[in-house]
């Protein structure tokens, strides 16, 4: 597999997967069991989510930035008739990580499945089904100048560059986690080689908070990282020294897919989370002198996510 692809006349075309997909497994804030699944759509169509229980309303939802109703401990998107889908964020990743860029999710309850609390299930489906092409052109966004939201200590900026690059920097008082930085271009299939295993992560402070306040209901040592101080809670520890930084960086490249259209230029995040690249979208489309929407060319193709992926990438843990 190795969306996107060139058609014919050589022009970089959009792709679906070849065939449905179908998911289950708990929401990690609600603790609800759902079923989803990723079925094949037509050019032009974007990445929609539709609910499936959802009787006498409009249950469909475009997975857009400007549909994200909280972004508080994961992104949510909602449409006008007040229909939600909750943790959206992986699957996301998953989809602009193997270079899916139209796709309907069908799903039959109000939040994904977190399954392992990375993306690597996700992927692994989505590899097995492989890749079709589309007839028609992709096109891209490419970044003229620096878009920067701030709030307080917390930054996420975009920036041009010639691929899309994400550079994220955490710092937690956890000794487990600690002070991690990462940079990488996504282009080359890094996605699902560098970040696609790594789990979503926790305090064991955070988890008692949560629970109080109803949340994590779903939320167990098996799908995410819990650390208490220099201890790693969950079994087997971690999956990679830097899982963390990893992690957010999967969870960027989930909420930058909002965006639409595959971007090329560089994030930077500081301390940010769902909420802060959401702002950071916003903020950009709301200045369409910082951005240009171009047709891909060859040369802008082979840094985009999910070129040149294989199964061979496939983390073991997958």
């Amino acid at each position: 597999m190795g969306g996107p692809e060139t058609g014919t006349t050589g022009t970089i075309v959009q792709t679906t997967i070849r065939s449905s997909v179908t998911f289950t497994g708990v929401g990690l804030h609600g603790g609800r069991r759902a079923r989803m699944t990723l079925h094949p759509a037509s050019a032009e169509h974007g990445i929609w989510f539709r609910r499936s229980d959802v009787i006498g309303a409009d249950a469909v939802i475009p997975a857009q930035w400007d549909a994200v109703s909280n972004a508080r401990l994961c992104t949510v998107i909602g449409n006008p008739a007040g229909v939600t889908v909750s943790t959206i964020e992986h699957i996301m990743a998953a989809l602009v990580g193997c270079g899916i860029h139209n796709v309907l999710v069908e799903i039959d309850g109000p939040e994904v499945p977190i399954l392992d609390g990375s993306a690597a299930p996700f992927v692994t489906g989505i590899m097995a089904r492989g890749v079709r092409v589309l007839r028609a052109p992709l096109r891209c966004i490419e970044m003229l100048e620096s878009v920067e939201v701030r709030d307080g200590d917390s930054l996420a900026r975009l920036a041009p560059a010639r691929a899309l690059e994400i550079d994220f920097g955490i710092d937690f008082a956890d000794a487990a986690i600690g002070r991690q930085r990462k940079v990488l271009s996504m282009g080359n299939g890094a996605f699902v080689r560098e970040l696609s295993d790594c789990r979503t992560f926790c305090r064991q402070s955070d988890v008692e908070m949560m629970h109080s306040s109803g949340l994590a209901l779903g939320g167990s040592y098996e799908n995410a990282v819990v650390v208490d101080g220099e201890r790693v809670l969950s079994p087997g520890g971690l999956r990679r020294p830097d899982e963390a930084v990893r992690h957010k960086m999967l969870d960027a490249l989930g909420d930058l897919a909002l965006a639409g259209l595959p971007i090329l230029g560089r994030y930077t995040g500081r301390r940010a989370g769902h909420a802060m690249t959401n702002r950071l979208l916003r903020a950009m489309f709301a200045r369409p002198e910082a951005y240009r929407i171009v047709e891909c060319s060859q040369a802008q193709r082979r840094n985009l996510p999910g070129v040149g992926v294989s199964s061979a990438d496939i983390p073991a843990v997958a």
